[in-house]
């Protein structure tokens, strides 16, 4: 009887040990940090004249800014973030409606040297360029076929206004190359956030403006490009807060992790919209195996600072 007590006792044990490691370990953050949303009125009317599009596309721009100079926000996660979804819209507008799936896949399940479609090479563009300062070296990188001398006129357009300098670097562009919407939404974010003082790109026209939108030429234009930055930050800023609670759930748990370059595999993340493990142990080859990744990965799944983006069994993408 004492024997078999001792039994049921073990395996009760084993049972409560086995159940408390497949829940998170670490109490993650009893209050998570909250942006202040866009003041409503910014977003509220649909049709206006030029210079309450104007006036409300400055107040945004300015609101954004409070934004970036929060203190935990992963600046370099939400610019590739948002280039995913600057990429779907660039999609849109060459007539492909492929989802951020399908994108994320394209690219980063494509082997190093092959070509990685068109979807691949849209998103390849801008990952590129929101990656590190604006320069012409740096864009002329990410834009090929965009002759470094036509970069350098774009960044150094003039006008009243950031946004009138993006709306010209959108004419001019298209002026020249019709077809290059990408390189022209590229460019006019670029002079709009180098205008704004900051050093990278944050894809904001590029979220809104649509086809019909780049056909525009001058005040129409400027117009257009004045909605659009108010409707850019309207969608920005909600991404923002959402990767702002992710990285401190991430940033929490980083104490708890056991493997080696756990520290550096977490920055990775504050810096990419997606990782693959296999991405993940080549960045860290010299501290993670393949399957080290994967198993890290799945982990931090697990304490809930990280999600599967793809929800598949096999050729998983990570992400905050």
């Amino acid at each position: 009887m004492r024997r078999y007590l001792r039994i049921k006792l073990a395996k009760s044990a084993a049972i409560e040990y086995s159940a408390r490691m497949r829940k998170p370990q670490a109490k993650l953050i009893e209050l998570l940090p909250m942006l202040p949303p866009l003041p409503g009125w910014i977003s509220a009317a649909p049709t206006e004249t030029f210079e309450a599009a104007a006036f409300r596309s400055g107040a945004a721009l300015a609101h954004l800014t409070l934004v970036t100079a929060a203190p935990d926000m992963p600046l370099a996660l939400w610019r590739d973030r948002l280039a995913l979804e600057a990429a779907e819209v660039c999609l849109g507008l060459a007539g492909r409606r492929e989802g951020t799936g399908a994108l994320r896949d394209a690219l980063h399940l494509t082997k190093a040297g092959d070509d990685p479609g068109p979807a691949g090479r849209i998103l390849r563009q801008w990952s590129r360029a929101v990656a590190r300062p604006i320069s012409v070296a740096q864009l002329s990188r990410a834009l090929e076929g965009i002759a470094p001398e036509r970069i350098a006129l774009c960044l150094d357009a003039t006008g009243p206004t950031p946004v009138d300098r993006a709306a010209q670097v959108i004419e001019a562009v298209l002026a020249d190359s019709p077809r290059a919407e990408v390189a022209a939404l590229i460019l006019a974010d670029a002079v709009l956030s180098k205008s704004l003082g900051w050093t990278h790109i944050l894809p904001l026209l590029s979220l809104r403006l649509k086809a019909r939108d780049l056909r525009l030429r001058r005040d129409d234009l400027r117009l257009a490009c004045h909605r659009a930055v108010a409707d850019g930050v309207r969608q920005a800023v909600p991404v923002a807060g959402d990767l702002e609670r992710g990285a401190a759930r991430l940033r929490a748990v980083a104490p708890k992790l056991r493997a080696k370059g756990a520290v550096r595999a977490v920055d990775l993340f504050l810096s990419r919209d997606a990782l693959a493990p296999a991405t993940l142990a080549r960045e860290m080859h010299d501290s993670l195996s393949d399957r080290a990744a994967r198993r890290l990965c799945e982990r931090l799944v697990e304490l809930g600072a990280l999600r599967e983006l793809t929800g598949r069994d096999s050729f998983r993408l990570f992400g905050v």
